[in-house]
């Protein structure tokens, strides 16, 4: 069955192993799936059940052949799938746009991240060894970086394709296979992906694709091939991930939520400043789980600050995600919609002022008119104790805050339990560094936010997770490490 959105043709079904596209055994707890800017259902997601053991099955006996291979026969394969996906760029972008709702020109870049991302690793796959030690009398040890199995990754629905990429690229250059499940409400190009793979040469099963909710997540993460899960969502769903793996025994990565600060110094480039506040705030319609959405500005630059920062945002162009000049698209789904416009009204009531957006927006083509779309928001007037300042709101909602000394604002910055990301606007070399060093999170970016080049390791401090995406590090995520004792003497025994 294949429909055509927005001139890109969907193919079902959306499930994946053995080398190929599997229709779902049963079809009865289906979920329609929707088109973020229209409103209108695009494809049904039916949840896998059963058949998530003979995805498990397939990709054990792919990691049995690929664990074999060399560094560099990895390598070649998954550069292979690179440029392969470099070719279908604006094919799967168009994809990922129907699905998730962001502007294509932000799909485009998440497309390139992605094969930038598996080319990385096909670069590090024949790096990875072990250590030579010496012992005495001429005995020696050495150690194996070996690969863990089957690994599960468990997606978002805000970088669909591009979290395909960052979990399937590190576990693929270390041996292992893996058997992702995309969110619920983002089905469609995982298994773009999945074809890809096995176009540039993978073992059938080497990448397999199941799609369902919790209840798929749930039997994924209990199965007893599994060697470790890799969950990309929400702390709720993230704790229920970590318990479920704990019975098993099972390495965990968890990438988790933020409410990330990002604090301007009045001695900032203010033009780089009111840039970095808008990309940290309005990236993917706001949401993005690093982004700098607790704006603290030194009180003597807020008036310049916030005069700027509303008027940019104002001249955000929101509408059709498809079309080349949009520059805010639709968010995920209506229930989604709701809950951000909910905060917003919260926060009214507990005394923010907004200064622009927040409301639901209608574009002017009457095929977007069910769209679940939002002008992005300015919030003045913010306190620490604020829900809208505490919780995340995953869309495009900046709250500001006023700020007057660096101990106290990196105290405020700090007073949360999430911890992902951070970032300072300033021109003292001493200062950046200072607050890099006593922020507590995963990344901080200093004069810039959200840059994140795959060579550079992503994760979070405290609740935000913990393990690390991209980067070599993450490789150490995606291996165990034996250890080799070589005896050249006599057995020295006490018996």
């Amino acid at each position: 069955m294949s429909t055509m959105f927005a001139d890109t043709i969907l193919i079902e079904p959306l499930n994946f192993w053995g080398g190929a596209r599997v229709k779902p055994k049963d079809t009865k707890n289906s979920e329609p799936v929707y088109e973020p800017a229209t409103g209108r259902v695009l494809c049904d997601m039916i949840p896998c059940g059963e058949e998530v053991d003979e995805a498990i099955k397939s990709a054990h006996s792919a990691y049995l052949k690929w664990s074999k291979l060399s560094g560099m026969e990895r390598a070649r394969i998954m550069l292979e799938a690179a440029r392969i996906i470099r070719e279908r760029r604006d094919e799967i972008a168009r994809a990922e746009v129907a699905n998730n709702g962001k502007s294509i020109t932000e799909a485009q870049v998440d497309i390139d991240v992605a094969w930038q991302c598996i080319e990385y690793y096909a670069g590090i796959a024949p790096t990875l060894s072990g250590q030579h030690i010496q012992l005495p009398g001429g005995s020696f040890a050495y150690t194996r970086r070996e690969p863990l199995g089957v690994c599960v990754g468990i997606g978002a629905w805000n970088y669909p394709f591009q979290i395909a990429a960052w979990k399937s690229a590190p576990a693929m250059a270390c041996g292992n296979a893996m058997v992702f499940k995309p969110s619920p409400m983002t089905p469609v190009t995982a298994v773009m992906l999945a074809e890809i793979y096995k176009e540039a040469g993978v073992p059938d099963g080497l990448f397999n694709v199941v799609q369902g909710g919790a209840e798929t997540g749930g039997l994924l993460c209990h199965h007893p091939m599994v060697a470790k899960v890799s969950f990309t969502g929400s702390v709720p769903t993230g704790k229920k991930v970590m318990e479920m793996a704990a019975k098993g025994v099972k390495q965990v990565t968890l990438e988790l939520g933020g409410k990330s600060p990002l604090i301007i110094f009045k001695d900032c480039e203010l033009e780089n400043a009111i840039k970095g506040a808008l990309m940290a705030n309005f990236l993917t319609q706001g949401e993005v789980c690093c982004n700098g959405t607790r704006v603290f500005v030194q009180r003597e630059i807020m008036p310049q600050f916030l005069e700027e920062v509303v008027k940019r945002t104002k001249a955000i162009p929101v509408g059709d995600p498809m079309c080349e000049e949009t520059r805010m698209g639709a968010l995920i789904s209506k229930p989604h919609m709701e809950k951000v416009l909910g905060f917003i009204k919260q926060a009214k009531e507990q005394g923010a002022k907004v200064l622009c957006g927040g409301e639901r927006f209608v574009p002017s083509d009457p095929k977007l008119k069910d769209g679940y779309f939002v002008s992005p928001c300015v919030l003045d007037n913010c306190r620490d104790d604020m829900t809208c300042v505490k919780e995340e709101i995953f869309g495009p909602v900046m709250s500001v805050l006023p700020f007057d000394t660096e101990d106290e604002v990196l105290q405020r910055a700090n007073n949360t339990t999430f911890g992902l990301a951070s970032g300072v606007f300033t021109r003292d070399i001493a200062r950046a560094h200072r607050v890099a060093e006593n922020l507590q999170a995963g990344t901080c970016y200093i004069n810039n936010y959200n840059v994140g080049p795959v060579e550079v390791p992503f994760g979070g401090y405290k609740m935000s997770g913990f393990g690390r995406e991209n980067g070599q590090v993450t490789t150490e995520y995606y291996s165990q490490l034996k250890t080799v004792v070589v005896e050249m003497g006599d057995v020295e025994s006490l018996f």
